[in-house]
């Protein structure tokens, strides 16, 4: 392929020339794409396996849930792109309970705000971006995934595995913590494997929930009981041994995480199948390359227990638009270097925050550890400061 010569002009627009090309059309690609909708930039999203009717992602229930914080809702909100509330859950307390007696609890109210959190299901917010995706006059290309990257100082190449191939300014990468993207771009990651599986699924509680969040740390596992719409909750099960949830029947499975949650909701009722996914801590060596920036799980992991991995690449989204949208060259170098910069201490800190949390529950063998973090848990819920500093870092402040 040739390389055309550098121009401070705009590219010559056709179905083959972008500004930028963002590759994954998950929540973090697809929210970036919509908020450059109507900027200076022309846009193409290249998604390898998202439905062609959006209306799709609307159907049935999702076990995939997220924590949404206040600052990411009002991010979508102006996107138009905050789903319908009829499946949103709100999250007004936090219960958090440790291994050996230890406990806080902390609300809203304590960092002077509605609401912890909003709990959303994946498919329910992206049938909502993805909808206004086909009003927005974004390029949208499905079911075809990237084969190729290259690139030069002036432009980046992208070769689809159908055979097409397009010319951009910059390549975003929002195809996840496997990313082809970032393979491509030869960015190293450092990937500490935690050894354990999140097990996801919804139940309809017996009782009701009253907007309150749930957490145990078990010694061995943490259990995550978030508030779904209704009398419904969606968990997140930290475990080394998945094999042994996933093998339950429907109604065991209910029983046995009900158990484990202490009955504080009375009998539970599964509403969607138990599904694992591998809990990793990926740290890439760097979020940008010439030409190309990684945005969401494909520059950054963390564990759930903080349920803040896709706010951080909403922001990450937020952030990247912010810097494009009137940009003169999309891809310029010092741009790429900036966004790094602003996203560097926020993913640090949720990073070494979730991971301490990991590893200060998983460590049994000093004498003292258990019951020195729990007090410390007890005593934090106790001291108004520290609890509405708790509660400031679930909203994401």
């Amino acid at each position: 392929m040739s390389v055309l010569n550098h121009s401070d002009e705009k590219l010559e627009m056709n179905e083959t020339r972008f500004d930028v090309v963002i590759v994954g059309g998950g929540l973090v690609g697809a929210s970036l794409a919509l908020a450059l909708a109507g900027s200076r930039q022309k846009v193409a999203l290249v998604e390898g396996g998202m439905p062609t009717d959006p209306a799709a992602l609307l159907q049935g229930w999702d076990s995939r849930i997220y924590a949404i914080s206040p600052a990411n809702r009002r991010f979508l909100e102006s996107l138009g792109a905050w789903p319908d509330s009829a499946r949103i859950g709100i999250i007004r307390e936090m219960d958090v309970r440790g291994d050996a007696g230890g406990a806080i609890r902390f609300s809203a109210e304590d960092a002077d705000a509605q609401a912890l959190a909003y709990i959303a299901e994946n498919r329910w917010m992206l049938g909502a971006l993805w909808q206004r995706l086909a009003e927005s006059g974004i390029h949208c290309m499905t079911g075809a995934r990237v084969a190729e990257l290259a690139t030069d100082p002036h432009r980046a190449w992208l070769t689809l595995d159908d055979g097409r191939q397009f010319e951009a300014r910059l390549v975003v990468g929002a195809d996840g913590a496997a990313s082809r993207i970032r393979t491509l771009a030869g960015v190293d990651a450092a990937i500490k494997p935690y050894g354990q599986s999140g097990v996801v699924a919804n139940f309809a509680c017996e009782r009701p929930h009253g907007g309150v969040a749930r957490q145990w740390f078990t010694g061995d596992s943490i259990l995550a009981w978030l508030p779904m719409a209704g009398n419904r909750i969606s968990i997140v099960w930290s475990t080394f041994r998945p094999e042994d949830l996933l093998a339950l029947d429907e109604a065991r499975l209910a029983d046995t995480v009900a158990a484990a949650g202490q009955h504080a909701l009375g009998r539970l009722e599964t509403l969607t199948p138990a599904a694992a996914f591998p809990l990793r801590l990926i740290r890439p060596e760097g979020m940008v390359r010439e030409r190309v920036a990684l945005a969401g799980d494909a520059a950054h992991t963390v564990h759930p227990l903080a349920g803040q991995g896709v706010n951080l690449g909403f922001q990450d989204a937020a952030v990247l638009a912010g810097l494009l949208r009137e940009a003169a060259d999309a891809g310029d170098w010092m741009l790429l270097r900036r966004y790094e910069r602003s996203r560097r201490e926020a993913i640090h800190t949720m990073q070494t925050a979730c991971d301490g949390l990991f590893s200060l529950f998983h460590t049994h063998d000093l004498p003292g550890l258990a019951w020195l973090r729990n007090t410390g848990l007890t005593l934090a819920g106790r001291l108004g400061p520290l609890r509405r500093q708790f509660a400031r870092h679930a909203i994401g402040y």
